[in-house]
């Protein structure tokens, strides 16, 4: 017999993934594991980056637990976050604009922002980035800030800024943001390189004007995404570090699936991203 299991697909800049609110109902999933990677195949069952889960926390409002398309489960996704936010508040089990969200890397704050009295906007506190290399985590000698640090793939140095914003980024600066390499260097580092013991989601930014930036990211677990939040806000970080964007100001963030808004506050040391979170669908999945 099959468990029938009621889903919305949601995307957040065309990062989509299959949403199941384990608040409101109970479900005996056997693996969570399994779920996603059969709900995630585009042929066979829904289609999706992944699977997020909205549980009971202890320690904030909800918890979002994400699993990547390969069965995988990550600690923090920005686009997860908004939508799980968005869910949260259009179907009522939050009653305030202004709540906290459990990921496996710490609880963040969120603020819902409204049009036609449903969310349309979300800014999440993603906290303060991490620098230090054995956090992010990444292997080396020292433990200091990894700043235009040379990857070599095919005979070929590319520079490389590493931050964490609660899961591994490698950010690697372009002159054209379509030219970059990202399937070549995506598929070399991201899920096996052994530098990288929880694997790299591997960015691509250029500079595009004064406050702007674009970028593009092949995400571990997953491949190319259409957009991905925590890259974003790394990618905002490392152009911080590397000098190319000043702090305190609200960068555009151009993705292949559209815009997301970051600041890097030098007081708070924290970062802010918002954007917008959509629903696709819903339905019920046949496991």
């Amino acid at each position: 017999m099959s468990i029938e299991i009621p889903f919305t697909k949601m995307h957040g800049l065309g990062n989509c993934y299959i949403y199941v609110d384990l608040i409101s109902q109970s479900i005996d999933i056997p693996s969570y594991s399994d779920l996603a990677v059969q709900a995630a195949d585009e042929h066979t069952g829904i289609g999706s980056d992944g699977l997020i889960l909205i549980v009971p926390s202890n320690r904030a409002d909800m918890m979002m637990r994400i699993f990547n398309k390969d069965g995988s489960e990550g600690k923090n996704c920005g686009n997860g976050l908004r939508c799980v936010a968005k869910y949260a508040y259009d179907h009522g089990l939050v009653d305030q604009k202004s709540f906290k969200i459990e990921t496996l890397s710490g609880i963040v704050d969120a603020e819902v922002h409204l049009k036609n009295g449903q969310v349309d906007l979300v800014t999440i506190d993603m906290g303060k980035p991490i620098l230090n290399r054995s956090s992010i985590p990444m292997v080396g000698e020292n433990d200091e800030k990894v700043i235009n640090e040379p990857i070599i793939y095919n005979k070929q140095n590319f520079d490389m800024t590493a931050v964490s914003m609660g899961n591994p980024h490698g950010l690697f600066f372009v002159d054209n943001i379509e030219k970059a390499p990202i399937h070549e260097l995506g598929s070399f580092l991201a899920d096996n390189h052994p530098t990288f013991p929880e694997g790299l989601n591997v960015g691509f930014i250029e500079k595009t004007a004064d406050n702007d930036i674009a970028y593009r990211v092949w995400e571990r677990g997953s491949g190319i995404t259409q957009a991905c939040g925590t890259g974003a806000c790394a990618a905002v970080v490392a152009s911080i570090l590397t000098d190319r964007l000043p702090m305190d100001q609200t960068i555009t963030v151009h993705l292949a699936g559209g815009d997301l808004y970051i600041k890097w506050s030098q007081d708070s040391q924290h970062v802010l991203m918002t954007g917008e979170a959509k629903t696709i669908c819903k339905g019920i999945f046949y496991l």
